[in-house]
Formats: structure tokens, C-alpha cells, sequence
């Protein structure tokens, strides 16, 4: 657990109040105890505040309190900060002059000269934080991977003065940060998401832009017409910039052809066809900024290349599940938005296509550019009938399944009756989860039980684990 002691005479014996006891805010409860910190911890949901109770927190709604008693208002990402509006406890802090900052940020405050690598983006940037502390892993580099994946990070191991903090970074996160600047800084791309929680694309746009504040590295996508706004911003900088593209060779910075080869300042360095689990463009994007990321930070060209050939994958991203007749099932239920599945679609040729789930803002353009891909879709979830309607006008042949079981069934009845080559059964919703699932990873964990349920009762099946598409 990192060691928050050096806030005690920063807070100068001022508690600090706590607000959102989940994945984040529990963590930060104990790095606080652990450290004598005195902290007030509240949740507007009553299980989250009796779980805070029976670790032993003080648990109090502050939220009307007067702030000037507080050192700081650690918010959990999930709370409004801005938009659409601010919690009320966020109004009291900043009235009072209060910090509002979040757990990455008091991380920061404790080891202000950490290494870090900070990875944001609207896709992609779960694989590429992972695939990055992968590489480092690999190459013997004392290193932690958490923040917006995986471990939370104040539970994250205290590491050497070398050690290396692998932190992706959602623009939640980014915006409780207000002095925190990773070491190394990276932008994979932009499309329009979470844009209720930042008054719109602009402010979404903006958000993340911060990562780039400071000295050290940025590194940023040209691929897009927001990341590349912001690389004409950041090479003006005080940063040292890298620029990464898919589309086109760049005789400075990292790039990837068409057929798969990355290239680095002009010179071709590594055929991605190598990597099991890096296969398709979003993938080659994402191994591209982990060759640079990894290159700033001082690793050899050739233990990355290691690397990247044995990286397993990202759980719950294009993941084969079985292989049945020669038929691929892939989880992809961590594609949750438009652009994320369209990167599936793009992959895949043909798809039995199961879509759905609590429907996003911004409808599904990328993923119609490749609908064509698309043999028969199975819809679910809330955006069942709207999908239908969008599938109906570009004559694709769907049914309404209602429930994910359902859906799975229908698509492997489908798939095997027609036995097409190549053919997959993907999950991939573009859609959030939350209207029949706590999140894409019990999703995703469904429909493996699901497909794992059939496979098992398929006596002709032919089966593989663990693989990735």
C-alpha cells in the first residue's frame, strides 16, 4: 500500500472527508489509518457506508458541514465534479477553498517524484496500460499497473526510486487531479463519450488534454481530428512530443502500416503479425503506444519486442472463449460504446453480432461503416428497439432477443445451422451494461458461462481457451 504518512504534516492534523466508498474510496480509508490520517467518510448509498463501518471508518454525512475544518475533499470518480451537476458536498468544499481532489492526486501529494506513465483515451487504453506494465514486466523493470484498471491506487505496492507506476487515467480521474502530471503522458485517441459529465464534447476534450501539463513525454495520436488538435498544442509545449499514427508513415515518432508494420522515426522495427494478441488495426494502435511509452522510459527496442509477442490480452476485449465447428466465440463486452465495437466489426467477417445494453449518447456511426461484416445481430437490453430500427434501415437482418441468454443461444443455433467461414459469435455491445448487469466484466463473465455451458454439451464441439481474436 503506498505510504501516505507525508500528508499528515501537509493536512496539518485537519481530517480529510471521503465521499464515495467504492473501489476507490474504501483504499483510501485504509492508506489514511494506516498512515494515522484522520478521515469522515460518507456514500450516499447506506451498504457502501455500512461496509466503510465494519472496516472500522467514522461515518458521518458531511456533505452540509462547513469545509474549512477539512484538509482536502477526496471524491470518488463516479461523483459529479462539474456536470451535469456537482455533488453538494463538492459546492461546500470549494466555497470554503477546500481541495477537491481524488485518490491519483493524493498519490501524487505522497510521492511527488514517482515514475509514472499515465495513459488516457476514449478506447484502448485499458490493453495499452496493460500490455505497457506487460513489457516492463517482462524486461525486469521494477513496475505497478492500477488506477482506472485493475488495483486501485493507493493499494498499489510502495516501489523503489527506479519503480515505474503504469496509471490509466479516465477523464474522471484526470479531472480530480490538480497537480498531478505523469512523467510520460499519453493520448490514444478521441470520440465522443462521457459527455453528460463534462457539458460536451468540448469539456470532455479539454479534460483530457490536461494529462499533458508540465514537463517530461507526450505522446499522442494523430489519427484523430481532436488528438490531433491537441498534439499541435502539446509540440508547442514544454513536453517532448511523440506522435503515433496508423494511417500514415511518420518520419518522426511511431507508426504502423496497413499490413501491420511498426515503425519507428521512418525505419521499420517489428511485423505485429508476430503478436498472437494484437491482431487488427485498434490493436496495432495500441502496441504502437506501447512501443513508445516503453522506449521513453528506457527499455530496450528488443525486450519490447519480447513483449509484445507474449502479451495474453486484456480480459473481456476480443477474448475467444470456445471454438466449436470452427466457429470463434469472442467476448468483447468491454466494447461499451460505438466506437469500441466498431473496432470489432472492423476485425471480424462474417459476425453473428450480439449488441444492446443501456444505450449511449452519440447513436452508432463508426459501427455502421461496417455493418456489412455483419451476417444476422441479436439485440438486448434497453436499446433493443432502437437498434432494431437502426438495423432495419440498412437492411440487416436481426431479431429482438430481450435477455443475453437468449441472444447467445439464438446466435450459436444460427452460426452452427450455417457454418460460414471465419464465422464468429461476438459479443460486443456498444452499449453500457447497467441495465441488466453491475458492469461489462459480469457481462462478459456471463456470456462465458453461457458459451462454456453450450461447448460443454456439444458432443462435436472442438474447443480453446484463453485465446485472443
Amino acid at each position: 500500500m503506498i505510504d501516505l504518512a507525508p500528508l499528515k504534516e501537509t493536512f496539518k492534523d485537519k481530517p480529510l472527508a471521503i465521499l464515495g466508498l467504492g473501489k476507490s474510496g474504501l483504499p483510501v480509508f485504509e492508506a489514511c489509518a494506516k498512515a494515522g490520517i484522520e478521515t469522515l467518510l460518507w456514500d450516499d448509498n447506506e451498504q457502501a457506508r455500512e461496509a466503510a463501518r465494519k472496516a472500522g471508518g467514522t461515518v458521518r454525512d458531511f456533505t452540509n458541514d462547513d469545509f474549512s475544518a477539512y484538509a482536502a475533499l477526496c471524491l470518488s470518480p463516479g461523483i459529479p465534479l462539474t456536470h451535469p451537476k456537482p455533488h453538494p458536498a463538492v459546492l461546500r468544499a470549494q466555497e470554503a477553498g477546500a481541495p477537491v481532489l481524488g485518490d491519483i492526486e493524493l498519490f501524487h501529494m505522497a510521492k511527488p517524484h514517482a515514475h509514472t506513465i499515465g495513459i488516457t483515451g476514449t478506447n484502448g487504453k485499458s490493453t495499452t496500460t496493460a500490455l505497457i506494465g506487460h513489457i516492463l514486466h517482462e524486461a525486469g523493470v521494477e513496475s505497478a499497473v492500477g488506477g482506472n484498471i485493475g488495483a486501485a491506487i493507493l493499494t498499489l505496492p510502495d516501489l523503489g526510486p527506479e519503480g515505474i507506476y503504469v496509471l490509466e487515467m479516465s477523464s474522471y480521474q484526470i479531472d480530480l487531479c490538480p497537480t498531478f502530471e505523469p512523467e510520460i503522458s499519453l493520448l490514444i485517441n478521441i470520440s465522443p463519450d462521457h459527455l453528460g459529465r463534462h457539458g460536451g464534447m468540448e469539456g470532455y476534450v479539454a479534460v483530457k488534454q490536461k494529462i499533458f501539463r508540465g514537463p517530461g513525454t507526450a505522446i499522442v495520436s494523430l489519427d484523430d481530428e481532436w488528438s490531433a488538435k491537441i498534439y499541435g498544442e502539446v509540440a508547442n509545449s514544454e513536453r517532448k512530443d511523440v506522435p503515433v499514427s496508423c494511417e500514415a508513415p511518420l518520419i518522426e515518432g511511431v507508426s504502423v502500416t496497413p499490413d501491420g508494420m511498426l515503425g519507428e522515426d521512418g525505419r521499420p522495427v517489428m511485423d505485429l503479425a508476430q503478436c498472437p494478441a494484437l491482431q487488427g488495426a485498434h490493436n496495432w494502435q495500441n502496441a504502437a503506444f506501447a512501443w513508445a511509452a516503453c522506449r521513453a522510459a528506457g527499455v530496450p527496442a528488443a525486450k519490447i519486442m519480447s513483449g509484445l509477442r507474449s502479451f495474453a490480452g486484456l480480459a473481456h476485449r476480443q477474448k475467444i472463449v470456445a471454438v466449436m465447428n470452427g466457429i470463434r466465440y469472442i467476448n468483447d463486452s468491454k466494447a461499451t460504446n460505438d466506437q469500441a465495437a466498431a473496432m470489432a466489426l472492423r476485425t471480424f467477417d462474417p459476425i453473428y453480432w450480439i449488441a444492446g445494453g443501456q444505450p449511449k449518447d452519440g447513436g452508432y456511426g463508426d459501427c455502421e461503416k461496417h455493418l456489412a461484416h455483419v451476417r444476422r445481430a441479436f439485440l438486448i437490453g434497453q436499446a433493443q428497439d432502437a437498434m432494431a430500427a437502426w438495423l432495419e434501415k440498412h437492411n440487416i437482418a436481426h431479431e429482438k432477443c430481450g435477455t443475453l441468454e437468449t441472444a447467445v443461444q439464438k446466435a450459436h443455433e444460427t452460426a452452427q445451422r450455417e457454418r460460414l467461414e471465419n464465422a464468429v459469435v461476438l459479443l460486443s455491445p456498444a452499449c453500457a451494461s447497467f441495465d441488466q448487469y453491475k458492469n461489462f466484466e459480469q457481462r462478459g463473465e456471463a456470456f462465458c458461462a453461457l458459451v462454456e455451458k453450450i461447448a460443454s454439451q456439444d458432443a462435436g464441439k472442438q474447443t480453446g481457451t484463453g485465446g485472443q481474436a
